[in-house]
């Protein structure tokens, strides 16, 4: 992949020659109008409309049927960047075939160019965020790995031409309190910034390539962030070397006068942005430029560098041109939603989920021992539990209760209740509070065993002004499951019958009474048209559970610092120091694995209990990893690197690796760890490697107490010299 960015940057090069070209026959009224996100023709240089705004945070969004897979937070929970990889791959032939068809039929609409403002590698780093389940989760680590190879899967790996162009946002330092998001400024010190909340843009950018940044709405210390030239020239051009394109959040430009109260008028907003670094501005603030470069607040020279950053990137993306040598031209639309497509969709669904419990080995299901199932609950049929946000449309949903009916068909009866509202305290508008209770304990009486599904949809948790509930935000105001929904959890329990707890949220919930009486609790996270077809799968012994937690699932959010506060001392797994209720990487199989072997290889030579100190060039980590158990399944290796200083961040993650295995199979798994793995940053942003020692983990999850005491198992320990 380095070859090709390099190559790439070769070919940019000579579009950035044309793109130059092309600016310099513009009038200034001209430029202008290409600034903001729905560009209209100029037609005397042949240059046709494109609406630069599209979705695909998880598959191509809002322009009609196309593949809706796992929500983000989904795909991260299978710590797999060769799938982050495939799915970004499957949404961009897809995206291009939509085009293909879309520009066939002289559309060139909102939501159909080629131009994707997704992946979102924001830092889960509080679980009330309406938002956290666009993301990768809570580490910079995890978010980086698979936030590079779903830019891969989206720009494709063509040597002239872009797929499709992705896009990292909202940098940076965003991530709630959405109700105020328009108008608030996150304090953080450079400590905190460059190693919690830009790792992953930094990887998207240089081990990405990825196309376009976007800015968020919020400020950084005193600055917005769409005008924040520290970030957006400083950091992202200059430091990283970015040669892409910077859009703004949709209105964020408008924000800054009317939100941040920086300026006094529009002029004067889009002004500040664009020599702060924003070359596109999603929404119409931009068409005050032409004001901008009369009254001398922007450089002319500036709004050109801006085009040509533009017209750069439609060039990669072969927009500009006829038909010619662009491979992606040919893809057809019958590739969209086709059966190889929902295959793949089935696949990730069934490799996110997570088990949490499985008290007395009550998972998996045997089919032929039950006669009668129950599945109850406000998420057992709903398809908004399925899909999360920034969604697609897909052919065909299958929610819990018809996965299971389609997977059982006439061999076990399905009994079905609601259970409650999903966060109200009746179903019905005009019933008695808690109108189906006596329903729920009349399947339960019937049934062999109950599955309940519980949990959140997009109408609790999501962007502010999408979420439509009382709560009005988006956010959470606490790690509860909402409503009755524990009533229906306990009443299910009390039935005698064997529970099977179903949590389909994108985000950490608290659910500790169910932790402590449930046998079974599955994470299922918004696991896309296919999860109820997944989840039988999974639930009735067809697939094997491979998934692990991106985020720490917290006991209560009495815990959790102040959600406005953007220091990261006491938050996510990296510097709590509470015990989880559910620790980050943490998720049980149906099988067993083992470790043997775990060493530290510095060049040739193998590290044991004190080895030597690790060299420029970084060690490599070797262990065996064995199956033990009866099914095969796919184990998720990961090492942790604690720095033994005080006042250092507990063990964090720096290695993923998942290796599949049918029972009694043994493979060597080899994972590299750079000298920058064994680095932090200090006060001013400075990445030190400093001499001492650290320990290395290597196991199936993270090395805490908590861990070890839900598992049963310890991980590997190695102690390095720096």
């Amino acid at each position: 992949m380095y070859m090709e960015l390099s190559e790439m940057r070769e070919k940019t090069a000579a579009y950035k020659k044309q793109a130059r070209k092309l600016v310099a026959q513009m009038t200034l009224e001209e430029k202008v109008t290409q600034t903001v996100h729905a560009a209209p023709a100029v037609k005397r240089l042949g240059i046709k409309a494109y609406n630069w705004w599209n979705e695909a945070l998880h598959g191509v969004a809002r322009a009609g049927v196309a593949t809706v897979f796992p929500q983000a937070i989904g795909l991260a929970a299978t710590f797999d960047e060769d799938l982050a990889e495939q799915v970004g791959e499957a949404i961009s032939t897809e995206g291009r075939a939509k085009y293909n068809m879309q520009q066939a039929g002289q559309d060139t609409g909102l939501y159909k160019g080629l131009t994707f403002w997704s992946p979102n590698v924001n830092i889960f780093r509080d679980p009330r965020w309406g938002r956290g389940h666009e993301t990768f989760g809570e580490d910079p680590f995890l978010t980086s790995r698979m936030g590079v190879r779903f830019v891969w899967g989206i720009q494709g790996h063509d040597r002239n031409y872009l797929k499709a162009a992705a896009c990292a946002k909202h940098v940076a330092v965003h991530s709630g309190p959405e109700g105020i998001r328009h108008g608030f400024d996150a304090v953080v010190g450079k400590q905190d910034l460059y190693e919690t909340y830009l790792p992953a843009f930094k990887a998207c950018v240089q081990e990405g390539g990825v196309e376009a940044v976007m800015g968020a709405y919020n400020g950084v210390n005193g600055v917005p962030c769409c005008a924040n030239r520290e970030l957006l020239v400083g950091i992202l051009r200059e430091e990283w070397g970015f040669e892409g394109h910077v859009v703004s959040d949709c209105g964020a430009i408008a924000d800054i006068h009317q939100f941040h109260h920086i300026t006094d008028t529009p002029v004067e907003s889009a002004a500040m942005a664009m020599n702060g670094g924003c070359d596109l501005n999603c929404g119409d603030m931009f068409l005050y430029l032409k004001q901008a470069v009369e009254e001398g607040l922007v450089e002319e020279s500036r709004l050109d560098e801006a085009l040509v950053n533009l017209f750069t990137a439609r060039m990669k993306l072969g927009v500009l041109d006829g038909k010619g040598d662009n491979p992606y031209d040919a893809i057809p639309y019958s590739v969209v939603d086709s059966s190889s497509m929902q295959k793949l969709n089935r696949d990730v669904a069934a490799a996110s989920m997570v088990l949490l419990k499985n008290e007395g080995n009550l998972l998996p299901l045997d089919k032929s021992a039950i006669r009668t199932l129950g599945v109850i609950g406000p998420n057992a049929n709903n398809r908004k539990a399925l899909v999360g946000n920034y969604e697609g449309t897909a052919s065909r949903y299958w929610t819990i209760s018809e996965g299971l009916q389609e997977y059982l068909g006439d061999q076990v009866r399905v009994l079905f209740s609601e259970g409650c509202h999903l966060y109200r305290d009746k179903v019905e508008g005009l019933g008695e509070p808690n109108d189906r209770m006596a329903e729920v304990k009349g399947v339960c009486a019937l049934s062999d065993v109950v599955v309940v599904c519980l949990g959140l949809d997009a109408s609790l948790e999501g962007e502010q002004g999408d979420a439509n509930n009382e709560y009005g935000s988006g956010d959470k105001p606490d790690l509860n499951l909402p409503g009755l929904q524990e009533q229906v959890l306990k009443a299910a329990y009390e039935s005698g019958k064997p529970v099977v707890l179903v949590l389909l949220s994108g985000s950490a919930l608290a659910v500790n009474w169910a932790q402590d009486h449930i046998p079974a609790i599955l994470q299922g996270w918004y696991p896309g048209a296919q999860g109820g077809l997944a989840l039988a799968e999974l639930l009735f012994g067809e697939r094997c559970p491979g998934g692990r937690l991106p985020v720490t699932f917290y006991r209560s959010s009495e815990e959790l610092p102040d959600f406005a506060d953007y220091r990261m001392e006491g938050r996510t797994y990296r510097y709590m120091k509470n015990q989880a209720l559910y620790p980050f990487g943490y998720g049980l199989s149906y099988t067993s694995f083992a470790y043997t072997g775990v060493r530290a290889l510095c060049g040739e030579q193998a590290a044991g209990e004190s080895g030597p100190v690790v060299p420029e060039e970084g060690i490599r980590l070797e262990t065996r990893v064995k199956n033990t158990g009866a099914m095969a399944g796919t184990e998720t290796v990961q090492v942790y690197v604690k720095i033994c200083r005080e006042g250092t961040p507990n063990a964090q993650l720096k290695g993923i690796r998942k290796v599949f295995l049918s029972p009694g199979e043994e493979k060597t798994v080899s994972i590299p760890l750079p000298r920058e793995a064994f680095g932090l940053y200090d006060t001013e942003g400075r990445l030190q490697v400093l001499p001492g020692a650290a320990r290395v983990y290597v196991g199936g999850h993270a090395p805490d107490m908590r861990s070890e005491e839900l598992t049963g198992q310890k991980v590997t320990q190695l102690v390095l010299c720096i």
